[in-house]
């Protein structure tokens, strides 16, 4: 008994570093690509090192790229745990980051936290009904999620094009030929605090704190325990009573609001101002995308999402350095942020087909035969 404890432990240990070992396995990839183009694997990678934890200063910009990947993250763990696939951040963070904004602009005779405050509910909400409206889509009428959300992508990158170049945009870009499609700056009392002299924001701590609210919303509350049956089996889940419908919706719901307040976030701790360059990434960064590596990487766990999102967020930060100081094309950074990608998801793959071989073999070893015994019981005999 005890061997077989000790070997599902290794067992769990092993599936638990599989995208740990993805990730080493693309940067040794990555390493090879170096090599062929005459750059030193060790100086280029310790150049992306220096670039991510080096220095405060760039140990603070790692974790601000962190932020909007945790808070991606962390929907994506609420979503992905109800069995629906949520592709659409990119869009959840526009619409949260245009409601916050607007109500940044709007409300500027009000106290600077209440603004704060209003704005990152906003964002919150508004990435809210960007997931609902692909959560009632699935949910009652069966179209599929993945397609729903990422034109939810299209629609929102539209959108913000038509707001920041026209009821939106900077009075100062207005009268300008080639305009910039941009708002108005947030006066400083509507500004996330930072940690001087770096960029690092109050919204990093905030992420670190809905990722621990959202692990008890998960494994400690009827809400979480009814997502994650619905997303175990769907059916059963229906049999005993959940409305399963309602809590795809919700999964989707929640999965596009802290994606929401992810773009809110960015606006009010960073940038200070919507801007773009007319593609979603020019907003987001790609955030809404590579939240969803970084909540694989953690397992689908909100706890998990926190170093995997920092992790990820070293990788942009460090791989800018590393071009820099190698002087290695652009195209070969994005190249290897794509390998990690492409073997963080596959290691989920392999994850789960490890997982079908422990309960297949546990099964089997539930129907075999109970051991017998060579001694049989002495007989009493009757009258002894």
């Amino acid at each position: 008994m005890k061997k077989l404890f000790q070997s599902e432990w290794i067992s769990r240990l092993i599936d638990g570093f599989l995208p740990v070992f993805a990730a080493i396995a693309a940067l040794l990839i990555g390493a090879g690509m170096l090599f062929f183009l005459k750059v030193n694997p060790i100086e280029a990678y310790k150049a992306l090192w220096d670039g991510a934890f080096g220095s405060s200063n760039a140990f603070a910009e790692t974790l601000v790229k962190a932020t909007p990947l945790l808070l991606v993250g962390i929907g994506i763990c609420i979503s992905f745990r109800g069995d629906v696939i949520n592709i659409g951040g990119e869009g959840q963070m526009i619409i949260g980051a245009i409601l916050a904004t607007w109500v940044g602009l709007t409300f500027t005779g009000l106290p600077g936290w209440l603004v704060i405050t209003l704005s990152m509910l906003a964002g919150f909400l508004g990435g809210g009904i960007w997931g609902g409206i692909p959560g009632v889509l699935k949910a009652y009428y069966n179209v599929n999620e993945i397609l729903s959300t990422v034109m939810m992508n299209a629609i929102a990158v539209q959108l913000m094009n038509f707001l920041l170049r026209g009821p939106m945009i900077d009075p100062s870009q207005a009268e300008i030929a080639s305009k910039i499609p941009q708002t108005a700056r947030l006066m400083e009392i509507f500004r996330l605090p930072r940690l001087a002299p770096t960029r690092l924001h109050l919204g990093a701590f905030i992420a670190v704190i809905l990722a621990v609210l959202v692990y008890f919303l998960l494994w400690r509350t009827t809400l979480g325990y009814r997502i994650r049956a619905v997303g175990q089996n769907p059916n059963a889940s229906r049999y005993a009573g959940i409305k399963v419908q309602r809590y795809v919706v919700i999964a989707l719901l929640l999965s596009g609001a802290f994606s929401g307040l992810a773009g809110a976030t960015q606006v009010f701790g960073v940038n200070y101002r919507m801007i773009t360059d007319g593609s979603s990434s020019g907003f987001t960064g790609s955030a809404g995308f590579n939240g969803i590596v970084a909540a694989l990487f953690g397992q689908l766990h909100p706890i998990l999402t926190i170093p995997a999102s920092v992790l990820f967020g070293a990788l942009l930060v460090g791989a800018n350095k590393m071009q820099r100081v190698v002087q290695v094309p652009s195209a070969l950074v994005i190249a290897l942020n794509g390998l990690v990608v492409v073997f963080v998801v596959s290691s989920e793959f392999w994850r789960r087909r490890r997982q079908r071989r422990r309960l297949a073999s546990a099964k089997q070893e539930d129907d075999s035969p109970p051991r017998q015994d060579h001694e049989r019981p002495p007989q009493v005999e009757a009258g002894a």
